[in-house]
């Protein structure tokens, strides 16, 4: 009998988005390009396409943790990663588990707002994942406008991004990494490492004229399956960068619009 290949598990605990775009969606699509299966847990349904978000159903607290603990009991994964979290019931109950026992890295993508502008974490859930998910992280993944949130202040400069990185650390218990594409004024797609005591400065050329929603999905499940792999933080970061500069390099058209390229992972 031909013997069966083994891989490594990764589970996304994040929001479903409709239009194929972004979360569970984006997430599994990088898993299974590292080579990684994919399972997940899924926070909300949400009705959307490249345009905008038109609504969200958010689960139970108690219907997302069912399916995590589905997950581990028989499929326990390697690595875990959050996106869409939307409610302070929902971080509560993810924190507990994390809490208990023994758990594999969990990377944090601060999902708050949708390219488009829609609110993708209540106000009231916000501190409570500063204060009491983020401690558990491996590491967090906030873009420049996430950050901004979690510090309550402006970051206008390459300058200032490793200070937040630092900043975020040293308030939150946990890596950082700090994506600064939304600093159009640099000459390069700039984020910044910071775990304590090791930066890392990741640069990729801006890719103009493509819709980059799901990126930061994208990013953070990129990490997530290297550390599954086996990879260490740093080289999972390092691979993650490359992974997201190519899939919005080689986007491709869907109807009006355009999507990443999740199909090859070099």
């Amino acid at each position: 009998m031909k013997r069966l290949r083994s891989l490594p598990v990764a589970l996304t605990i994040a929001g479903s988005d409709s239009g194929g775009g972004a979360g569970i969606q984006a997430d599994l699509k990088t898993f299974a390009a590292y080579g990684v299966h994919g399972c997940s847990a899924i926070t909300c349904l949400t009705a959307q396409n490249p345009r905008g978000v038109r609504a969200i159903q958010a689960a139970t607290a108690r219907m997302v943790i069912d399916q995590v603990e589905a997950v581990f009991d028989e499929l326990p994964p390697e690595a875990v990663k959050t996106g869409m979290l939307y409610s302070a019931d929902i971080i509560g109950a993810v924190t507990r588990f994390f809490s208990k026992g023994p758990r594999p890295p969990l990377v944090i993508d601060p999902v708050m707002v949708a390219t488009s502008g829609a609110p993708l974490l209540k106000p009231a859930a916000m501190e409570k994942l500063k204060r009491e998910l983020l401690p558990l992280a491996a590491l967090v993944t906030p873009n420049l406008h996430e950050a901004q949130i979690l510090l309550k202040r402006p970051i206008r400069s390459l300058p200032e991004l490793k200070s937040a990185a630092e900043e975020i650390v040293s308030e939150c218990g946990c890596p950082a990494l700090v994506k600064g594409g939304h600093l159009t004024d640099l000459d390069d797609a700039t984020d910044i490492f910071f775990d304590g005591r090791n930066w890392l400065v990741l640069k990729a050329p801006f890719v103009r004229g493509v819709d980059t929603h799901g990126t930061g999905c994208t990013y953070s499940a990129a990490i997530t399956a290297g550390l599954a792999l086996g990879h260490s933080l740093p080289q999972s970061v390092r691979l993650a960068k490359r992974f997201i500069t190519r899939a919005i390099g080689s986007s491709h058209r869907i109807g009006r619009h355009t999507a990443l390229n999740w199909l090859r992972k070099s």
